[in-house]
């Protein structure tokens, strides 16, 4: 008995116009791991943290080799058994052969050994190993193994998702959100989908001027019979290539959501729309930091005044923190030049809060105001503002096209506290 061959069959096309996809979630899968040195269990124990592993079970063990076949003398082996050995290239196909005699056919099986040897890693493959990792490896190098085991059987890739937030009340997020989005699908052409997760205030069907009967809250209340069918039915189509799920902006009932409230809606949309954008409200609650923790992008949108930079330092800092092997977030500073306004220069303020600037988009009252007033985005009444060409840059970005350009030249502001050039 041998452990299952890996397929090596990519079904999976590539995204048109050379959007990049979003990361493959691993499905509910068990995970044991037997490790033979502490530092191993610690690295295994660390890829948890990573977002497609928000699912998995994984539960790690002593004794390597020789402790898993006597685990599984007695118990039923999980989705996918990860060992750890110091055993010479000789004696591991032996100690394997042990070892797939206690498991379950369906099992997949990744090494994780000492010896760098082609030899060695040919044969293994070949007796049916899913993959062999040398050891020291990184966390990324064991949750990319999983992922080719699991969730690339027969998956289509998942849309990108970008979530906008405000470090501030009032910063403009939803604004730049809804124009990036606006930008990405009449750029590249292709289907993106905006969320308004901010049930209350949330400010999309305003922006597109629409008032569908149907939004976001319906998609929440159907979590349970919510399938790909009832979502597309449910979002409601603001222009070429431009769908939402819009927020029901009342206040007759309170929103408390679970911490998982909007992973299916999430993952239900990556499956059809290639850029999902993610509206999501100025508040901290659970679900909005694990939100935050399981998509591709974080943009944080700010104004260049000192409660912004701290609140936008404290967002930086913690979702630094709940993703420490995902992209770090990305900062626009939003309402630059506003009159009479002391202000913190651009390159000073993304210095202090350590995230990369995409772009800045001066103060136009009248452009904004008029564009919100109308329904319509900057680019429908004024399509030679330079703010859409910072829109369109943070566009292509965020659905891996190019790199932002340069931001505009710098203007003096004002000098930092020297408190917030001291935090780390």
């Amino acid at each position: 008995m041998s452990f299952l061959s890996r397929d090596n069959a990519r079904q999976a096309d590539e995204p048109a116009l050379e959007i990049a996809a979003g990361a493959r979630l691993i499905p509910r899968i068990t995970i044991q791991a037997f490790c033979e040195h502490s530092q191993t269990a610690q690295l295994v124990e660390s890829a948890v943290h990573d977002r497609r592993m928000s699912k998995v079970a994984l539960t790690t063990h002593n004794g390597g080799l020789d402790g898993a076949v006597e685990t599984y003398k007695s118990n039923p082996t999980p989705n996918l058994i990860i060992v750890e050995t110091s055993l010479q290239p000789e004696q591991i196909p032996l100690a394997l052969e042990r070892l797939a005699e206690v498991c379950d056919a369906s099992t997949r099986l990744i090494v994780l050994g000492h010896v760098n040897d082609v030899l060695l890693y040919r044969e293994l493959i070949r007796s049916g190993v899913s993959e062999y990792i040398v050891l020291p490896a990184s966390a990324q190098s064991i949750v990319s193994a999983i992922s080719e085991l699991f969730a690339a059987e027969g998956a289509a890739p998942i849309g990108r998702t970008i979530g906008f937030i405000s470090a501030k009340g009032g910063a403009g997020g939803s604004t730049v959100s809804h124009n990036v989005a606006w930008a990405v699908s009449q750029t590249l052409r292709q289907d993106t989908l905006i969320l308004d997760l901010d049930f209350a205030f949330g400010t999309a069907g305003l922006n597109f001027n629409q008032d569908p009967p149907h939004g976001i809250a319906d998609a929440v209340g159907s979590n349970a019979k919510l399938d790909q069918t009832l979502l597309d039915r449910l979002a409601s189509k603001a222009a070429n290539h431009v769908n939402l799920l819009t927020a029901p902006v009342v206040l007759d009932r309170t929103f408390d959501f679970e911490e998982r409230e909007f992973e299916q809606i999430v993952e239900l949309s990556q499956k059809s729309t290639p850029v999902v954008i993610l509206d999501i409200p100025h508040i901290w609650s659970a679900w909005v930091r694990h939100t935050i923790a399981t998509i591709d992008e974080v943009i944080i949108v700010a104004e260049p005044d000192l409660a912004n930079l701290r609140n936008a330092k404290n967002l930086s800092d913690t979702i630094k923190a709940l993703r420490p092997a995902e992209s770090e977030p990305l900062l626009v500073i939003n309402k630059v030049g506003m009159p009479r306004r002391p202000e913190i220069a651009a390159a000073e303020f993304a210095t202090s809060v350590e995230c990369r600037l995409l772009g800045q988009i001066g103060f136009d009252a009248a452009t904004f105001g008029t564009a919100a007033n109308n329904g319509q985005m900057i680019a429908e009444v004024a399509a030679n503002n330079r703010a859409n060409e910072v829109f369109r840059a943070i566009g292509m970005h965020v659905t891996g096209r190019n790199a932002p350009e340069k931001s505009a030249s710098r203007k003096p502001g004002l000098k930092l506290p020297s408190f917030m050039k001291k935090r780390a």
